[in-house]
């Protein structure tokens, strides 16, 4: 018997625990029992523009409902897959659940792609799994950090490699919207170690100024109400909030000063409706959307894969040194657990200190 949580796609507050029976698994399949995975804003995104971009598709639900993706750690329980076997720990993309069923395929000895039917027109970076034991980004000491952090991480790191790639557009400050949420921590650590010369600068709601200049990671942190006090000068922003009237703020406050105006995330869901879409009367650059797949796809092809891990690997180490003990990581038991820190993330009730882990 297995459990999920599902989610009410257009109310994501009610959520309720479903109880399954698991059936005999399929000839080729194997078998995962979830250990942990971490519920970020990230999560949040997935379900807010999960029709839009196919998130909700890559764990089916009942009509109306959804299972939103996390990422997390998982074991091997049973396999009809002669090359994995039972026991072996696995990393990847997984429902909010106890358990999910896969069919390896392309397996090496680092990993495998779930070939299901129904995960084969999405964005093949999610349907791939680490194998642990020889996965060189494994620390079994750093299993929380790699849950919380680390896609958010890796969503900054192709941000800044986009930006530099782009000589950053001609500007010399990069202007970040949601400072305290961990995706612009990771664009800020980036940033600081490979483009020193961009002057980072951090927007976050009055609560979390505190917590977003403690960090270290920004040369200077405004809140949302002190946006005029930004210095005029050649800017791009990374809007991780979604918020329209923030992004707006923003585009007027700057004007031709601005030179890129990119949209990744959307953390303030009350005030997401204008900020996914463009404005046609803002001032500036239309702001253009960052899809981190194809991004990862495109530089993956480019520099291949074996350059592309030493270089995320080489930024993911500055990114944790940069971190300290920032972040509090708090575990939590049971699958309910799940449903409850996804709620609490949608109303925006989770401290940004505060890293959750839950263990079904």
């Amino acid at each position: 018997m297995s459990q999920q949580v599902h989610v009410t796609k257009d109310n994501l507050t009610d959520v309720e625990v479903v109880a399954l029976d698991d059936g005999v698994l399929a000839d080729g399949a194997a078998r995962l029992a979830i250990e942990s995975f971490s519920v970020t804003a990230n999560n949040v995104t997935y379900a807010v523009v999960g029709d839009g971009f196919g998130y909700w598709n890559f764990f089916p639900a009942p009509d109306g409902k959804g299972i939103v993706p996390m990422w997390g750690h998982a074991r091997v329980i049973e396999s009809n897959c002669p090359e994995l076997a039972a026991g072996e720990r696995v990393y990847g993309y997984l429902p909010m659940a106890t358990h999910l069923d896969v069919v390896p395929g392309n397996v090496s000895k680092g990993g495998f792609m779930d070939m299901a039917a129904h995960r084969q027109p999405m964005s093949p970076i999610y349907n791939q799994y680490s194998r642990l034991a020889a996965d060189p980004e494994h620390d079994p000491a750093k299993e929380g950090e790699r849950m919380i952090f680390g896609p958010l991480f890796k969503t900054g790191f192709l941000i800044e490699g986009f930006m530099r790639r782009e000589g950053w557009f001609g500007a010399g400050a990069l202007v970040m919207t949601s400072a305290s949420s961990k995706t612009s921590m990771g664009l800020a650590s980036v940033a600081r170690h490979r483009s020193p010369q961009v002057k980072r600068i951090g927007l976050t709601s009055t609560g979390n100024v505190e917590f977003t200049r403690e960090t270290g990671l920004y040369d200077e942190v405004y809140a949302y109400e002190e946006i005029g006090l930004t210095p005029s000068q050649p800017a791009v922003v990374v809007d991780f909030a979604g918020n329209a009237a923030v992004l707006k703020q923003v585009h007027v406050h700057f004007g031709d000063d601005l030179k890129y105006s990119c949209l990744v995330g959307a953390t303030h869901i009350e005030a997401r409706g204008g900020g996914m879409n463009s404005d046609p009367g803002l001032p500036g650059p239309t702001p253009t959307l960052f899809f981190a797949p194809d991004h990862a796809v495109a530089t993956i092809k480019e520099i291949g894969p074996e350059a592309f891990g030493k270089q995320v690997a080489e930024s993911w180490r500055g990114f944790l040194g940069d971190l300290g003990g920032t972040i509090e990581i708090e575990r939590h038991a049971g699958i309910a657990a799940a449903g409850d820190a996804f709620v609490a993330m949608v109303q925006g009730r989770v401290d940004p200190s505060k890293g959750i882990v839950i263990e079904p």
